[in-house]
């Protein structure tokens, strides 16, 4: 028979604050966060628990955890971050922590003048002002998890689209346009808007605070695949906002650190990513758990199916992934790197896919139906990769920031390849990898180049 799994949450190095921190939170959410509880509050209007929120404000200081400590925040640093997320990320917790600490905050604290951190951060760190960033073309475009976010199209950097600014008669700002898919966006009490301004050839994209309440603004919820996390149609019809930064733009076009803005995004992608893959991971891991328990007392034929040599070894793999996926995802936090944390993200997402899939096969004809708390991990893990995936472009984006497609000795790489050398990645030279190769085997048939296999990335840091 199946015996208990290793611990999934044990993990080495951390600090006596750090294990504080997960035990506390572990032992707050398993008194209410059931999945009937789970699925009651992201049924209500904010789509989670108020009094939870801020119960967890109150004794964790959960949404100041990494707003420092002269604002009101806690000062801890991505790791503790990532350890919240995972444990919130085992009971599916609806709450405001990824929108607000995961993506705003740092980008207050890194654009935002002395006055308007001043004004901001308290709040946030106290639980009484939640955040959204509206972004018109997908969170995974816009912090650079799957393409470069410079060029700004995603913003609205054609002639049309997205969302556009325009400086008001009064001194400040005006904002056009819509944004989908906008996590928390229908309750948040602060919305930080990526909108594109200066016109069409010399525009660029700046980030912009609107209030919740504004005149202009039109908010509305939208049936997720994941329930857990709400999202929203963002609308702004001439919506007036102001500018996170300073006014320093020489073209009319304003500044807020203009030329920052798709570099700030991406730093804060990275760190979202982490923040990510630790959710994945902590949701992986319950699963998990709750099927081990499950095929440990479900008997068939006269036996615990867990004791079947086919589960304990399909179990086996799943636990094996799951750990594998939990060391890349602290790993990342620990780094920053962004090329890491997208390759960890995308680990992440792909472990978690495997076991909540198993997850639902193993628990047999009651975890295929649609009540039972299995699809709610399924939904999650489908949600996340639709919203920051999929994993094979996450995995080409990394191999494309490694240099793997220039060549470890090409024109983008850290050395100029010699007159017909081979370029390093297995091609002759001026041969395009991503190009169809035709296989070795002599059918004739070709296959596209593997650019997005975790092997290949993995060359490519050797090479490096």
């Amino acid at each position: 028979m199946v015996t208990a799994l290793p611990a999934l949450t044990a993990r080495t190095g951390l600090t006596p604050e750090q294990d504080q921190i997960r035990r506390t939170l572990r032992r707050l959410l398993a008194e209410h966060c059931g999945p009937d509880r789970v699925r009651a509050a992201a049924a209500t209007a904010h789509g989670y628990d108020p009094r939870l929120w801020d119960r967890l404000s109150g004794e964790l200081g959960l949404p100041g955890l990494a707003v420092p400590e002269a604002y009101g925040g806690v000062g801890c640093g991505l790791v503790e971050l990532a350890l919240a997320c995972e444990e919130t990320g085992r009971v599916l917790l609806p709450s405001p922590l990824l929108a607000t600490s995961g993506l705003v905050t740092p980008l207050i604290i890194a654009l935002g003048t002395a006055a308007q951190r001043d004004a901001l951060l308290p709040d946030i760190a106290g639980s009484a002002l939640t955040c959204a960033l509206a972004v018109p073309g997908g969170l995974a475009v816009a912090l650079g998890l799957i393409d470069d976010n410079a060029p700004g199209e995603w913003a609205g950097g054609g002639r049309s689209g997205g969302v556009q600014a325009r400086p008001a008669p009064d001194g400040g700002w005006l904002l056009y346009g819509e944004a989908g898919q906008v996590l928390d966006g229908h309750s948040a009490g602060l919305l930080l808007v990526a909108a594109r301004t200066g016109g069409f050839p010399r525009g660029r994209t700046l980030l912009f605070l609107v209030r919740a309440g504004a005149a202009g603004l039109t908010r509305t919820r939208l049936t997720a695949l994941d329930e857990t996390r709400p999202q929203a149609r963002v609308q702004l019809r001439d919506c007036a906002a102001e500018l996170l930064g300073d006014d320093g733009g020489d073209d009319g076009s304003g500044g807020g650190g203009g030329a920052e803005v798709p570099g700030a995004l991406a730093a804060m992608g990275a760190r979202a990513a982490a923040l990510l893959a630790a959710e994945a991971v902590g949701a992986a891991a319950c699963a998990l758990e709750r099927t081990v328990e499950y095929v440990r007392g479900r008997e068939q034929f006269g036996r615990a199916i867990g004791s079947f040599q086919a589960v304990r070894h399909r179990l086996a793999d799943l636990y094996v992934r799951v750990q594998a996926a939990r060391s890349a995802a602290y790993y990342a936090a620990e780094h920053g790197d962004p090329a890491d944390a997208g390759l960890a993200l995308a680990q992440c997402l792909e472990a978690v896919r495997a076991v909540t899939a198993d997850a639902i096969q193993l628990h047999g004809g009651i975890g295929f139906t649609w009540e039972h708390e299995a699809h709610l991990y399924f939904k999650r893990a489908a949600g996340d990769e639709l919203l920051f995936g999929p994993v094979h472009r996450l995995r080409a984006r990394a191999a494309e920031t490694a240099g793997l497609f220039t060549g470890a000795y090409g024109p983008g790489g850290p050395r100029e390849a010699a007159p017909g050398h081979d370029s390093g990645n297995g091609a002759p030279p001026g041969h395009d990898p991503r190009e169809r190769t035709p296989l070795a085997n002599g059918t004739g048939e070709e296959a596209p180049f593997a650019s997005g296999s975790a092997g290949a990335v993995e060359a490519a840091r050797a090479v490096r």
